[in-house]
């Protein structure tokens, strides 16, 4: 039987512990447990239980005092890819095995100023690069969803969806740069929202590809999604990328209804290879949105075939920048050799997982001299143009509705080729190549038992409209299935 304290998800908990049902030290433990008892899953790399029963302590003074925070006394996990001081923060990588920041996250630190526990930093593909989480340097991460199996998390934030999955953590932190945080969400049968870029502060995020990466909640709800962004959005001094706009409380939008609403079906999202069950939830979900009173609109997004490749020209790009101050010298591992060149050329070969340095090694060629203007540049222009696709669908639409993935979550260690596993990412990489907020929420199960994601997108900074119209989909969806692989 599953412990009490398991059952409840983040918005009921804090309503639990706010009317002193249990305290933040009972429920910090409880998670401890369930930790424990799936550890097989591989979901966390650091478990920092002397911190968060501080934490935890911490908060039930506040609730005593009553001066309770928006996330007091709420257990949750952190990607590794979120700074945290004096805590290993690994981005899942041998580089930076022994790195522990002198410093905390913009993000992380707003989570802890609302009340939140710790409860550790949890696995990823390395340096966000993946979408099974095969690529960590620890090992990957197990889907909890199908007991006994050996199933894909989905990446890169596969080990923050696998711990919410698994309820050993309420809630977590992930990053999304094509699709990390919607597409492992699919996979898990958990809540995914990827915010518009500049949302949330990078500051204090190892940077993967600097124009696309975002971060933003992984959750078992909709209402907790709205309640974990509440806390990590805001505007930050620190990151010039940062918007400069108020946040509204989007808890005052969940039960706002969509009467009215335009939902557009794009037909370039109706292509083959999506799988027959994908479709059927795909037909249902628009069902459910025309009987709660929104208008079904056929739209088209034309350059959509283009995002994959504009997408694997411009994040490896970037990243092969970003990468570079990996180098042995400052901070990181690093291999002793005879001179210079050679002690930078061992350290990165054998800090540096296989699948980064593909794509250090593709970025440096696109952005190579006589090749600049012939990919990176064209894929900017093309990526313009997939902007403007989307701006004018908005000028139609409110919403858009797509699925989240082409296929539900395949078997680990089947080893993909690269462009396979990249198709993972189809639905996904257009919005963020616009800046666009989008959100996976669970509507089903695939014959084998496999959760099935449908995927909103909203126009930018829409965070409020995307919640009403998550939650209305969530509601007609009534997924209450609780993965096999969870903590009892």
């Amino acid at each position: 039987m599953m412990s009490d304290l398991l059952k409840f998800d983040l918005l009921s908990a804090s309503i639990a512990l706010k009317n002193k049902e249990f305290s933040s030290l009972e429920l910090t433990n409880a998670y401890f447990k369930a930790i424990e008892q799936t550890s097989a899953l591989g979901a966390y790399l650091e478990i920092v239980k002397d911190h968060s029963i501080n934490m935890a302590k911490a908060s039930d003074k506040n609730f005593k005092n009553g001066t309770a925070r928006p996330l007091e006394g709420l257990p949750i996990g952190v990607k590794d890819m979120f700074c945290t001081k004096d805590i290993k923060t690994t981005a899942s990588s041998k580089i930076l095995e022994n790195f522990c920041p002198t410093y905390e996250s913009t993000v992380t630190q707003n989570l802890w100023d609302d009340g939140a526990v710790m409860l550790g930093k949890l696995s990823c593909d390395e340096f966000a690069m993946g979408s099974s989480n095969e690529t960590a340097a620890r090992g990957n991460v197990v889907n909890p969803w199908l007991k006994n199996s050996k199933m894909s998390p989905g990446g890169s934030s596969g080990g923050s969806a696998s711990a919410v999955a698994a309820r050993s953590a309420l809630a977590a932190t992930g990053t999304d740069t094509g699709g990390s945080i919607r597409q492992p969400a699919a996979f898990c049968g958990i809540t995914g929202l990827k915010p518009t870029y500049g949302r949330c502060s990078r500051w204090g995020i190892v940077a993967f590809s600097s124009s696309l990466d975002q971060a933003g909640p992984l959750t078992r709800t909709v209402s907790d999604a709205a309640l974990m962004l509440n806390s990590m959005a805001g505007h930050d001094k620190k990151d010039s990328t940062s918007a400069n706009l108020e946040m509204p409380d989007l808890m005052n939008y969940l039960d706002k209804g969509i009467r009215g609403k335009k939902i557009g079906i794009p037909k370039e999202y109706t292509q083959d290879g999506i799988s027959d069950d994908i479709v059927k939830y795909y037909e249902k979900s628009i069902n459910w949105l025309k009987e709660a009173g929104a208008e079904i609109l056929l739209v088209s997004l034309p350059h959509t075939k283009y995002a994959l490749p504009v997408y694997y020209i411009i994040a490896p790009a970037e990243a092969s920048s970003n990468l570079a101050r990996y180098d042995g010298v400052r901070y990181g591992k690093r291999n002793e050799a005879a001179s210079l060149d050679e002690m930078y050329e061992v350290t990165r070969g054998n800090g540096f997982g296989e699948e980064v340095k593909r794509r250090i090694m593709i970025g440096t060629y696109v952005l190579s001299s006589g090749y600049y203007d012939a990919y990176y540049l064209k894929a900017q222009k093309v990526r313009r143009l997939i902007k403007e696709d989307f701006d004018n669908v908005f000028e139609e639409v409110d919403y858009i509705l797509t699925p989240s993935t082409p296929t539900t979550s395949f078997e680990l260690g089947k080893k993909q080729d690269p462009l396979t596993m990249y198709l993972n990412d189809i639905f996904t990489v257009p919005a963020s190549l616009a800046g666009l907020p989008g959100i996976s929420l669970p509507v089903g199960l695939d014959k084998s038992g496999l959760p099935i994601g449908i995927q909103l997108i909203a126009n930018s900074f829409d965070e409020p409209g995307l919640i009403s119209t998550a939650r209305v989909l969530e509601r007609s969806a009534e997924f209450n299935f609780i993965a096999d692989g969870a903590a009892k």
